[in-house]
């Protein structure tokens, strides 16, 4: 997200104190202002070509800049499931987009070279744990703010759900918390709202969503907070809405190579053979998307883990579907000595 306010124009202003105003801009900043009424709804875009267009049509510099903008702009509506439009607009090369809410008033101004798209969705990230198997490393840090890089591992995650426009996120919190909240704050540095579930007791790998008191939520992204991923979560949202499930899981291929040719066999009898096969397994990437309405099967304060959902998902089939999102990407668990040294090295060679 941009700051939007250095975008915004009155309609009733002169060309020339646009074109002012385009100057002034940071030179990091998209070439477009966003003009509003008197009511500060949203009723045109202008652009210094739009201004040289009018003044070849034979408007003047000293023109209202309503007679040079431009009343055919895109936009998006605030709450809404923009993922699919945003694609298309992005196809478009139109990169540069005002939200807005019912009323037509701005919100924010999403800057699509930076913010790959709006997830409509909440983030839990959980960040309670002890990281024994990292110690002494973990003695006086929780292991999400190790650093892996410049950057403290659940910081490459926080950024990563914000470059794919996710606002809301909760983070859990225990051990060594103060030193989380105290980096984070209330995430408006990073112009997110981040929010703190705290443990007294551990609740395992999902038991801190019962804590999230929201009613509009609808669905929610959850994750483990020690894994670096470069995973493309739009990608992940998609196959997830696509097949209309109750809850997704990401996956990780794990290929098992037998050297050796493989009998296949009844009772006694061979019936065919194979030569050094190779078996893909899918196991648990720590990564999930799920229906927010699944929070009424975790007791509150109580010790839960997502597998412990997935199973009732399972046995619930008419009603429920869990799917698996095989991850091709890099993805690596920060869990042991050996994958913080791995993870120092691949920093380097991962792209975000």
């Amino acid at each position: 997200m941009i700051k939007y306010q250095e975008h915004i124009i009155q309609k009733d202003k002169q060309a020339r104190l646009a074109l002012k105003v385009l100057d002034e801009l940071p030179f990091y900043a998209s070439r477009t202002l966003f003009v509003v009424d008197e009511n500060d709804k949203l009723v045109g875009s202008l652009t210094d070509g739009d201004i040289r267009r009018g003044l070849l049509n034979g408007l003047e510099i000293s023109n209202k800049i309503e007679a040079f903008m431009n009343v055919d702009f895109k936009f998006l509506i605030d709450g809404d499931d923009n993922v699919a439009a945003i694609k298309a607009y992005r196809k478009d090369d139109i990169y540069l987009l005002p939200v807005l809410d019912r009323s037509l008033h701005l919100v924010q101004i999403l800057d699509l070279k930076k913010t790959r798209t709006i997830l409509p969705v909440t983030a839990l990230v959980m960040a309670g744990g002890r990281g024994e198997r990292l110690k002494p490393f973990t003695d006086l840090v929780p292991k999400p703010m190790l650093k892996v890089g410049d950057k403290a591992i659940l910081e490459h995650n926080i950024d990563r759900l914000i470059s794919f426009g996710i606002l809301e996120i909760y983070i859990s919190v225990k051990y060594l918390k103060e030193q989380i909240m105290d980096y984070f704050g209330d995430g408006s540095a990073k112009g997110v709202n981040i929010y703190y579930l705290e443990e007294t007791e551990p609740l395992g790998t999902l038991g801190a969503l019962s804590m999230i008191k929201k009613n509009d939520i609808e669905d929610v992204l959850v994750m483990n907070s020690d894994l670096l991923t470069n995973i493309d979560f739009e990608d992940f949202y998609n196959f997830y809405k696509q097949n209309n499930a109750t809850m997704a899981v990401v996956s990780i291929p794990y290929t098992v190579n037998v050297p050796y040719a493989i009998l296949e066999t009844k009772q006694h009898e061979v019936f065919a053979f194979t030569e050094k096969p190779s078996f893909t397994y899918y196991s648990n990437g720590g990564i999930y998307l799920l229906k927010f309405a699944l929070k009424e099967l975790i007791a509150e304060d109580t010790f839960f883990n997502a597998t412990d959902l997935m199973d009732m998902v399972i046995l619930e089939k008419k009603n429920s579907t869990l799917i698996h999102y095989p991850l091709f990407d890099y993805w690596l668990d920060i869990g042991k000595h050996d994958d913080y040294k791995k993870a120092q090295t691949d920093i380097v060679h991962i792209k975000f």
